[in-house]
C-alpha cells in the first residue's frame, strides 16, 4: 500500500452500527483528505434505481419507507437517509464518485453513495481492489452470515487492508496505534497498511509475544523499519490471558490507551481458528477499538 490514503471504500449493507462506521470514515478521511466511497448493494435493480434519484428529500424517503414491501428495501432507504444527514452535518461535498473533479485540489471533504446490484461480496471485493482501505462494521454475535461472508471476502480476495470500526462511534481513531507483530507475511502486509497511520499517530507501540510469534523478523527489526519511515515506536512484550493471545493483545492495547490496532489476519487457517479459536477470531469478536487487518 502506498504511504497515503486517498480512497476509502465503505460498504453500508451489513448489520452493525453504521454510525460507528461513518464516524471512523470521517476521522480517517479528515486525517488524509480522502474521499469516502460508500456503496450499497441490492438485488432488485428497480429498487436501487429509485434510491439514486436526485433531490430526494427526507420526507420523500420516509414516505417510500412506509410504502416499501420488503424489510431489505426499507433498510436501504434508511441508509440513504443516514448518508444524506451525514454529509450535511459534517459539511461534506456529495459527489457521483471518487473521480469526479480532482480530490487533491478540493478544500472540502467529499463522499459518494453508489448503488450496485449483483452479488454483494463480489461487488464489494471488486471495488476494494481499487481502494486504499475498506471500512466495515464490527461483527457482533447476532450478525448474519452474509455480513461475515462479505468481511472475509474483502480480507481474503481484495488485496486491500480491511479496517473494522468498533461497536460504538469512537472519539478518535489512529492517534495511539498498536501494531501486533508475529513475523508472518500477514503481519508484514498489515504493517505496510499501517504506515500512513503510524506517520500521523502521536504514539506507536509494537506488540510482541513468544506465544504469538511465528518464524520471521523480530520486533526490534520492525522498530528499525518504522524508523526508516520516520516513525518512532516502542516495543511492548505482552502475554496471553489464560493462554488466549487475542485477549492479551486487547489488554495491551487498553494499557497503552490505543484507539487503533493493526494485525495480520489468520496466520493459522480460518477453519482451525473457527474450531479452536485464535487471535484473529478473538479480535473480530471482542475488539472495542478500530482494527486494521490484512492478509
Amino acid at each position: 500500500m502506498a504511504n497515503d490514503v486517498r480512497n476509502i471504500l465503505v460498504p453500508l449493507n451489513g448489520a452493525g452500527n453504521i454510525d460507528a462506521v461513518l464516524r471512523v470514515g470521517l476521522l480517517h478521511a479528515r486525517a488524509f483528505n480522502a474521499h469516502l466511497s460508500t456503496v450499497l448493494v441490492g438485488d432488485d435493480p428497480n429498487e436501487m434505481a429509485a434510491l439514486t434519484g436526485e433531490g430526494l428529500s427526507s420526507s420523500m424517503i420516509n414516505e417510500m419507507m412506509e410504502a416499501a414491501e420488503h424489510e431489505a428495501h426499507r433498510r436501504m432507504l434508511q441508509v440513504r437517509l443516514k448518508f444524506d444527514a451525514f454529509v450535511k452535518e459534517n459539511d461534506i461535498e456529495p459527489k457521483q464518485g471518487f473521480l469526479e473533479n480532482d480530490p487533491l485540489t478540493q478544500s472540502r471533504l467529499s463522499a459518494s453513495l453508489e448503488f450496485l446490484t449483483g452479488s454483494e461480496h463480489e461487488a464489494v471485493t471488486w471495488r476494494a481492489r481499487l481502494s486504499d482501505i475498506t471500512l466495515m462494521p464490527h461483527l457482533g454475535p447476532n450478525d448474519n452470515a452474509r455480513a461475515s461472508e462479505v468481511l472475509h471476502a474483502v480480507l481474503y480476495d481484495s488485496g486491500c487492508p480491511l479496517v473494522i470500526a468498533p461497536p460504538s462511534p469512537p472519539v478518535t481513531s489512529g492517534n495511539r496505534l498498536c501494531i501486533a507483530w508475529n513475523g508472518t507475511a500477514e503481519a508484514a502486509s498489515a504493517l505496510r497498511g499501517a504506515i500512513p497511520y503510524a506517520k500521523r499517530a502521536e504514539a506507536v507501540q509494537i506488540l510482541t509475544s513468544v506465544d504469538y510469534h511465528r518464524r520471521g523478523p523480530e520486533a526490534d527489526t520492525v522498530q528499525d523499519y518504522l524508523r526508516l519511515h520516520g516513525v518512532n515506536a516502542e516495543i511492548r512484550v505482552f502475554k496471553g490471558i489464560d493462554r488466549d493471545v487475542g485477549a492479551g493483545i486487547l489488554a495491551a492495547c487498553a494499557d497503552f490507551g490505543a484507539d487503533m490496532l493493526t494485525m495480520g489476519a489468520y496466520s493459522h487457517s480460518r477453519l482451525r481458528q473457527m474450531i479452536l479459536g485464535g487471535a484473529t477470531r478473538h479480535i473480530l469478536e471482542h475488539a472495542e477499538l478500530t482494527v486494521l487487518m490484512s492478509r
